[in-house]
């Protein structure tokens, strides 16, 4: 079970990584559904992640983090 919850970690930080470098590179904007997606989808797998290993400050830090994803995926929905 623990490989499959390491593995599911190995995809979050593989999916942040890529919001931030297409972000850091203009392939993407932060308000962009892509870029908010793989952010709620990557802090998905973390919090699967760190909640198996308690812990549980990252845990928190990455509710927050899709949270504010979700937010601003309404909010564009809304306002496009």
């Amino acid at each position: 079970m623990e490989i499959i919850i390491d593995t599911i970690g190995w995809i979050g930080s593989i999916l942040l990584i890529t919001a931030y470098w297409l972000n850091s590179t203009n392939k993407v904007n932060a308000q962009s559904i892509i870029y908010q997606g793989l952010n709620i989808i990557g802090s998905i797998c973390f919090i699967i992640t760190t909640v198996y290993h308690k812990a549980y400050p990252p845990a928190a830090l990455n509710v927050v983090w899709v949270l504010i994803g979700v937010y601003y995926l309404l909010k564009n929905r809304r306002n496009p």
